[in-house]
């Protein structure tokens, strides 16, 4: 039934209408078809708008229109300013992404060496020395996206440490706990741990609650690419869990999965895990709608997994796009002689189970991310395919949710726990970052063997009201802004 709720509208004038679509507005509820009038970046009505007139009108018939979406997990840190089209992103329609995960952010770090894996996946934009430095430098050349960003711990503990295989002193812990209140107070939306990772595994937990002791007083949100997801994944759900606590933030367990075959069928566990805890913590996930993760090449994991999907090799670049099977055939050594080989490298691991996959979508508080890396030679086709797969394959084709509950995993519920305000959500007074799609026909087309394709089905976007997107055409425009976020209680000084 057409939304009639509101005036018409007659004496606006918009500089935007998108008429006639069945609005999605985020929160989860049921869609109607409205109107949706856009002036001078924000929405300032919906409803029946046939009376008024804009600058610039849309026909949404038989389209969805949605809250732009929020990329949760990105590792875009640098390609807002390599390719600020953002086309991976904006093909998707994604118009926000949140940038700095699983410990690994350009900031505060200025180096000319390559920095040790995995910082390497960002290569040649370690030049800004704050969150402030990044902020004015994007302020200057802005992307098609919003970006958000967090502060990484394996990025502070090498801009500090002389060891990394080793704890902090104490005097290495103060000084990162300076980078965190400075990365706060400058606009950073909070901390992300990369514990699985070599830079920061011989961190203790205790040395990340000091580290992170600003947030007690500053606020901010917790993400944590844990210390394993593995066969110690309960415990290590549990650490971050008494790490938020701790610190008293909303705190998200990154792109939750269960990795090698002994663990797979574990996600009703370690999600009842999950629940219990988000009863007394503001504790959520993301997740990637794929049975595969991708990250840096590590020998001693081949053994978890049958197959291996070489990404990139510093010193084989001609084994991107190979699989592990086959050149360990090619070359007649075992496949742990040839990753060792090929290192510094990534990979994309086969090392999940579809079911565990589709149970932590479903999880209620599950919110979507991407997690992909643009670096890659090969990437994984998460980077380009992620939001039209839960719409398409997950939420259409499968019915594991409705489409309302799927946008709202992508916009309402990332911006409030992100504390991305007036965004996530489509009622006036919002931002105008808004997705508009077929339903019918919205599906990724990216695959691990020919992974850097766009997906099909959106069909405009817009970010405050620019369009990035029209047509299912990018729009060249570069409207996006540097976003905070509430749940930071500091100045936030530009």
């Amino acid at each position: 039934m057409r939304e009639n709720t509101m005036q018409t509208h007659q004496d606006l004038h918009f500089k935007l209408i998108i008429r006639n679509g069945d609005v999605i507005d985020g929160t989860g509820a049921p869609r109607r078809t409205a109107d949706v009038g856009v002036a001078d970046g924000e929405i300032v009505a919906i409803g029946n708008l046939a009376a008024a007139r804009a600058d610039t009108e849309v026909d949404a018939t038989g389209l969805i229109v949605a809250p732009g979406f929020i990329d949760t997990h990105t590792h875009d840190d640098w390609m807002v300013f390599q390719s600020p089209d953002m086309l991976p992103k904006v093909t998707q329609g994604v118009t926000t992404i949140i940038a700095g995960n699983c410990g690994i952010s350009l900031f505060p770090l200025v180096t000319d060496s390559i920095p040790p894996a995995p910082l390497d996946i960002m290569r040649g934009g370690y030049r800004f020395d704050s969150v402030r430095a990044y902020r004015e430098a994007f302020a200057v050349r802005p992307a098609a996206v919003n970006v958000a960003v967090l502060v990484g711990q394996s990025t502070l503990r090498a801009r500090r440490m002389g060891q990394l295989g080793l704890p902090a002193s104490d005097a290495e812990i103060e000084s990162m706990r300076q980078d965190v209140e400075n990365a706060l107070r400058q606009g950073a939306i909070g901390v992300s741990t990369g514990t699985f990772y070599p830079p920061s595994a011989a961190a203790p937990e205790d040395e990340i609650v000091r580290m992170c002791e600003p947030m007690k007083r500053l606020g901010g949100v917790l993400v944590s690419h844990m210390r394993d997801e593995s066969d110690n994944i309960s415990e290590s759900i549990d650490e971050t869990a008494r790490i938020g606590k701790a610190l008293g933030v909303s705190t998200v367990i990154s792109h939750h999965k269960l990795v090698g075959k002994q663990n797979h069928g574990r996600s009703r566990h370690t999600l009842a895990q999950v629940r219990n805890l988000a009863e007394t913590m503001p504790l959520c996930l993301d997740c990637y709608p794929y049975a595969a993760s991708s990250t840096m090449l590590r020998p001693e994991r081949v053994h978890q997994c049958d197959r291996i999907l070489i990404t990139w090799s510093a010193p084989h670049p001609e084994a991107a796009g190979r699989y592990l099977e086959d050149l360990a055939q090619e070359w007649g050594q075992t496949r742990h002689e040839v990753a060792r080989q090929l290192v510094p490298g990534g990979a994309v691991y086969f090392i999940m189970d579809e079911t565990d996959v589709r149970d932590i979508l479903t999880y209620p508080d599950t919110m979507v991310g991407s997690d992909g890396i643009p670096s890659d030679e090969t990437p994984h086709p998460r980077l380009w395919g992620t939001f039209p797969r839960v719409l398409g394959l997950y939420s259409r084709d499968l019915g594991l949710f409705p489409l309302e509950r799927a946008v709202h995993k992508m916009t309402g519920l990332p911006a409030q726990r992100f504390g991305l305000e007036r965004r996530g959500e489509l009622r006036p007074g919002h931002v105008a970052d808004i997705t508009v799609f077929d339903p019918a026909t919205i599906q990724d087309r990216a695959t691990f063997d020919d992974p850097q394709q766009p997906s099909v089905g959106v069909r405009h976007v817009f970010v405050a009201g620019e369009a990035t997107l029209r047509d299912g055409l990018p729009a060249s425009t570069r409207p996006g802004r540097f976003v905070t976020s509430t749940l930071v209680k500091a100045d936030q000084a530009g």
